[in-house]
């Protein structure tokens, strides 16, 4: 039974954990740099003003406003940054949210869910992190994935157990399929193989280290939430084959969040 994990192996994880902020850090940073031209559309400001940049992001001073009832036009996207032009020529930076309350030629609001959507479909690469119960013990997981066609992907993860008695290690690599991909709400389901590793307590007598192939089936639910942002919540059937006659089955469940690019 697994119950408890060593200082040495919690550390490990955690340290992954630490290792991988920065970069996720500079990934966005080189995702914001991806321009793409968007379909001429005229806006009309709802809000008291509506406040434009030198450049794409919030670091560039404001250096125009326009009025209520005045009307830009958007000619160029940079992530969540639009380039529009005001009525007088102006030409500047406003930041989707801004342009949200802005209406439409047909007095509707504008709505950017389309584009926001579309981010997330095209994307490849995701990676992510979730806390859970591996059976009755607490468990941290990192995942990365890459999407291979619309509906299916390639997925590695590394796990952490945490119990009373001993501390569990293990990593999997599996094949996700998600039927319906396109919608924000969508249930997955994966399976794959990896290697399962119990560490048990020095002080417990007779204790061995249990070293065993792991096999599991997945069954999910993933929401596409904002940005570059995806809730994710998951249950697991794991099977350690300890030995040709032995074989030993786990439950776990697990919610987290990941982020793509």
């Amino acid at each position: 039974m697994i119950t408890s994990t060593t200082s040495r192996c919690a550390g490990g994880l955690l340290c992954l954990v630490a290792a991988l902020m920065p970069a996720r850090a500079q990934t966005q940073t080189a995702g914001s740099t991806t321009t793409a031209a968007v379909t001429t559309e005229q806006l009309t400001v709802a809000d008291p003003y509506l406040e434009m940049r030198s450049g794409p992001g919030r670091g560039y001073p404001v250096f125009f406003v326009v009025a209520r009832g005045q009307a830009v036009v958007v000619e160029l996207r940079h992530t969540d940054w639009f380039k529009v032009r005001a009525e007088g020529g102006q030409i500047g930076w406003v930041q989707r949210v801004q342009l949200q309350t802005t209406l439409t030629a047909a007095g509707a609001s504008k709505t950017f869910r389309d584009i926001a959507l579309d981010d997330y479909l095209a994307h490849r690469l995701q990676m992510g992190a979730a806390v859970g119960r591996f059976k009755s013990e607490p468990m941290l997981k990192l995942w990365t994935s890459y999407k291979l066609t619309d509906t299916l992907s390639a997925e590695a993860t590394l796990g952490q157990v945490q119990g009373v008695f001993s501390g569990t290690n293990f990593w999997h690599v599996s094949l996700n399929s998600e039927p319906w991909s396109d919608q924000r709400l969508s249930p997955f389901f994966g399976v794959g193989l990896g290697k399962f590793k119990n560490f048990p307590n020095q002080s417990l007598v007779g204790a061995t280290i249990t070293d065993a192939k792991l096999a599991h089936a997945m069954v999910g639910l993933r929401y596409y939430l904002s940005e570059r942002f995806v809730l994710r919540t998951d249950w697991a059937l794991y099977t350690a084959f300890v030995s040709d006659q032995h074989s030993t089955e786990y439950r776990a469940i697990t919610a987290g969040v990941s982020f793509f690019f």
